[in-house]
């Protein structure tokens, strides 16, 4: 049996995130932002969550770059699209 195999079988067992789980990570992402590595984040998390499903939102939120992970290891909040909104509205980039 191949890596790939077992990796194709670990996933089918794997369930995808919720949108309340999402959610929730993002809550405790912007209230904790640049204070909390990722294991500190997720024992901070208001309900209990596996630390996979924890590390799939976390990829989530990387990948639509509403986090980054400093060089200390730090989830960094950095989605804000009002900011975003008056940066347009003002003419200081353009799209």
């Amino acid at each position: 049996m191949s890596y790939i195999d077992i990796y194709k079988m670990a996933n089918v067992f794997m369930h995808s995130p919720t949108l309340e789980s999402v959610l929730m990570v993002e809550k405790a992402a912007k209230e904790y932002s640049g204070e909390l590595g990722k294991y500190q984040l997720w024992k901070r998390l208001p309900r209990k969550m596996m630390y996979q499903t924890f590390q799939a939102v976390l990829s989530y939120l990387l990948e639509s770059n509403k986090i980054i992970i400093d060089r200390e290891g730090k989830v960094v909040w950095i989605w804000d699209p009002e900011g975003v909104r008056r940066i347009l509205q003002k003419g200081l980039i353009t799209r």
